[in-house]
Parts: C-alpha cells; structure tokens; sequence
C-alpha cells in the first residue's frame, strides 16, 4: 500500500493542496477550525510530508553538521559518544538531523567548505575550540551558521553563540570533596599549559586548596592526556610529593593513577583517593566501586545548543550567546 499523499489529505479534508501545505508550513496563515480538520485527516491517514520536496521549496536541508572524531588511543574518554546521542535525540525534536562527517587532519578545514559549497547543510556544531583552531574563524568569514560546544577560548571578542561546562567549578566540587574528606594534601595531575580548558579545570583546584589555605607547590603535573602519562606522573607526585588524594583532568588520567597504585599495592579510596572527570562509562565499571568522577551535564548542553541553533537560524537570526553549565559529582568508592 503507497503512503499517503498531500493530495490524498486535501481531498478527504475538502481542501486545497495549498492548504494542506499551509496547514504543515504556515499554520498561522489558516483560521483554527480549518487547520483542526486538516491536522484530524493528516493523523488519520498518517501522512508525513515529503522532506526531500521541502528542502528544494525552502531551500533548506534540516541537517546540522557536526565533525566526529575517532576516540584517541590509550584514553578512557568516551564524551562525544554520549553528547552525540542526546544531541541527535534532541535535534529531532526540533525537526533537525544531524550529519556527522569526518576531516583530515593535515586540511582540517575542507569537509567544512566541501559541505558549505553543496548547501548540504543548514548550519553547523563546532566542538573544535582549542586555542589556534581554525573551524570558528573559518565560518564567521563564510557567514555560516554555527553554534559551539566549547568556549572561543582564543578568541574573547567572538559573537557566536556557544554552550559549555564550567570545568573549573568542576575540579573545585571535587577537590573540597576529598578536603571534606580529611585530605589536606591533594595533588592535580592535568594537561599542558597550552590547553585553555586543562588550565580552566587546574584553577578549580588551585581556588579550592587556597580558600583552605593549604599549599598547591610541588603537587601538580601537566601531561598528556594517556593512561601512561597518569601513571607516570603519580609515580613522581607520589615519590616526592607524598600526597594523600588526587585530582585529574580527565577519568584517562585518573585511570593511569588508579594503573600505579595497583602495580604498588594501594587501595583506592583507602589508602589514596582518586577522582577523574567526564564519569566516562570507565569511571563507572571500574572494580573497587568504581571511579569518582566531575559528570558533564551533556543533556543540558544538547538542549541548550539547539536552542541556540534555532535562534541562529530563526528569520531574522537572533544574536548569539554563551551558557556557561555546571557540573555535578558522581561519588564511588575511588574517594
């Protein structure tokens, strides 16, 4: 049996075809018991319009692109996976899909213009706002619709709209946390100094021991993000700097510190305490109870960037504006 058709609705409706389409597009433009009837028919028939006639009428696609990157061997973050799934969940409700689409690396740039040059999508997702990247620029010049996950870290005069989570807040939930716990010597394992998001979540912890008045020399390392680097870093803290509790950038991090201290013999959450970042699903399968973790509020930030989105792509496009989230603290037995 053939689907219904936008003929098939407007003849058992008594209507134009017109109509029909206005009552799916325009719905302001009909009078309340003419688009009562039309909608009655539409869900009676279960009728769905023709996306493809759309996007040629409206010169619109409803796609969003949004760049995937494979996870970084030698890590435990799984963050894009869960923030795509609600973003895509999210995204359709508000009548977008979303279209993931991979670059190279040595042109970072080239999916992003191949999209824009084909109209294929509406507008775009940019999670790539470390310092020096260049997707953000790149699309401000083309005039191209774009919202961010991700603060435009190197670029504080930047009018996109952007949502992010508050990192520092993160680390300073977690390091109290281990303070209320009696530790006065916390250590902080995170990235390099080059990384504007790896030196927002140092903060939290620096702001944390200070409002104790507690010292941070000597207890903090700036690494790669690996589970090699992790281990390797609190094996030097541990050595000469004897602290009782750690802090990591990242649940990779904290897995390496959780690697070292099995290799020595100590128990998490007994002998030291160790809490990581993202509550990646590593965090929660990991033997002793698990890892505590700072949790991103990745549903919040889904919502709140396609919010953002329809603004952006709203008749006339409304300003864009930056949300800042905050995350919580999922307690196990690392802490």
């Amino acid at each position: 049996m053939n689907p219904p058709t936008l003929a098939d609705v407007a003849q058992r409706a008594g209507v134009s075809r017109q109509t029909v389409s206005n009552a799916v597009n325009s719905p302001h433009l009909l009078r309340p018991e003419t688009l009562l009837r039309v909608q009655g028919v539409i869900q009676e028939l279960g009728y769905s319009p023709n996306r493809a006639a759309r996007s040629l009428r409206t010169r619109t696609s409803h796609l969003v692109g949004l760049r995937f990157a494979p996870a970084q061997e030698g890590t435990a973050n799984a963050l894009m996976d869960r923030f795509v799934h609600t973003l895509v969940a999210t995204a359709a409700v508000a009548g977008y899909h979303v279209l993931l689409f991979s670059d190279d690396d040595t042109e970072p740039l080239q999916a992003y213009d191949d999209l824009l040059r084909s109209t294929a999508v509406d507008a775009f997702i940019v999670t790539d706002t470390y310092l020096g990247a260049p997707q953000a620029a790149f699309l401000s010049t083309r005039r191209a619709p774009f919202v961010a996950f991700g603060r435009p870290w190197g670029d504080p005069g930047a009018t996109h709209a952007w949502v992010d989570v508050d990192g520092a807040a993160g680390t300073a939930l977690a390091t109290e946390h281990l303070l209320e716990l009696g530790h006065t010597r916390v250590a902080w394992i995170g990235w390099r100094k080059d990384s504007f998001i790896g030196e927002d979540r140092r903060a939290g912890w620096v702001r944390a021991m200070r409002e104790r008045g507690l010292p941070t020399a000597g207890l903090a390392s700036r690494v790669e993000d690996t589970v090699a680097s992790g281990r390797e870093a609190a094996a030097v803290l541990l050595d000469e700097a004897a602290p009782t509790a750690f802090v990591c950038a990242s649940d990779t991090l904290a897995t390496g510190v959780l690697h070292l201290m099995a290799e020595r013999g100590l128990v998490p959450g007994r002998d030291l305490a160790v809490v990581g970042f993202d509550d990646s699903q590593v965090a929660q399968v990991l033997p002793g109870g698990g890892l505590t973790s700072v949790r991103q509020p990745l549903e919040e930030v889904a919502v709140e960037l396609v919010r953002a989105l329809e603004r952006v792509l709203a008749t006339p496009p409304q300003a864009g504006t930056g949300v800042l989230l905050a995350p919580t603290l999922a307690v196990r037995g690392s802490s």
